[in-house]
């Protein structure tokens, strides 16, 4: 199901993409809540880190939401500390989930993260639900994490709403493939030197860390098709990277979802394209959500209208809070 929302107006002065994207998703004065740090022991032998920040009256009835950040983020991402703060003033417990290597978890994983590592987020889950299994949970997942979680949860069907009661993604690259040749493009260079800068120096770190991975000598710019292409590709058995970017995208994945699901998208997001959801035939239980403006990660609106300054903040709490009310309302 596809919706228009009309009501976002983009802060003044902030029509175009590119500062609504960097404004808004690297720029933050918040400090998170406090947090307790958690290891999720994962098969192949690496550790995820979980940052947990619980209020003080939760009980073990009451609701979790768990975050996950986007490439190249971690749990100090700023969206992620802006909502965590927001979900514990609710009452809510927060949990932010770091992929394999960031945040907290530098250092305790081998492998490193990628486009396939959905079932990463299963561990996170499965080991959440072990130690408090009456707990709902709501999963939302950003950027990249959001192609993870509609990833892991298309992979599991049914399956996956023995762990999840409701799943969010906020523009999510469904199609890996149209990502990345739309961060190839001349506009968006800094998106991209930025990205495979940091994914660069990511495996450079595991090199040195972990002196039994094969090394790799990297030129000194590398476009993220080409790093998919040489590096990621062969390590995790693909045959290139357009091979990896089929095998590993939740575009076709969406038709199986049977946690109920909102997606939220911008019109002019400068790395992923709105129009791909348009591929697949959603459930009715899947609801797509679709800006004018916003970039990337970025909706930051009128201060006085709607949702606000933090536009996307608030339109995520309001739908965390009807998700509850329906949950509540299923078990009474």
């Amino acid at each position: 199901m596809f919706k228009k929302i009309d009501d976002f107006e983009p802060f003044p002065g902030m029509d175009h993409y590119l500062a609504q994207t960097i404004f808004g998703s690297y720029f933050n004065f918040e400090r998170a809540a406090r947090s307790q740090q958690d290891f999720v022991q994962l098969p192949d032998g690496d550790k995820l880190a979980l940052q947990i920040a619980t209020p003080q009256h939760w009980k073990a009835t009451d609701l979790t939401v768990v975050f996950v950040h986007g490439l190249c983020g971690s749990e100090n991402s700023a969206y992620l500390i802006r909502m965590t703060n927001r979900v514990v003033q609710q009452g809510f417990r927060a949990v932010r989930m770091n992929m394999r290597g960031c945040g907290s978890g530098k250092g305790h994983a081998k492998q490193f993260y990628h486009c396939g590592s959905s079932m990463d987020v299963f561990h996170a889950l499965f080991h959440l639900r072990e130690k408090t299994p009456l707990s709902p949970v709501i999963l939302i997942g950003f950027s990249l994490g959001g192609h993870l979680v509609l990833k892991m949860a298309g992979d599991l069907k049914e399956q996956a709403m023995q762990f999840v009661d409701g799943l969010i993604a906020v523009s999510p690259p469904v199609n890996l493939l149209s990502s990345v040749q739309l961060l190839s493009h001349p506009d968006n260079r800094l998106f991209e030197n930025y990205f495979s800068k940091l994914l660069i120096d990511n495996i450079c770190y595991l090199q040195k860390k972990f002196p039994e991975i094969e090394p790799f000598t990297f030129p000194e710019q590398m476009p993220l098709m080409e790093f998919d292409e040489q590096y990621v590709a062969p390590r995790l058995g693909y045959k290139g990277a357009f091979d990896y970017y089929e095998k590993c995208s939740s575009l076709p994945l969406l038709s199986d979802l049977h946690v109920k699901t909102k997606i939220l998208l911008a019109l002019d997001d400068p790395i992923i394209s709105p129009a791909d959801v348009h591929e697949v035939k959603l459930p009715d239980h899947v609801e797509v959500y679709q800006t004018r403006g916003g970039g990337h990660l970025g909706f930051l609106g009128k201060p006085r209208q709607g949702y606000g300054f933090r536009w996307m903040d608030g339109i995520l709490m309001e739908w965390i809070g009807k998700f509850w009310k329906e949950i509540k309302a299923k078990s009474s």
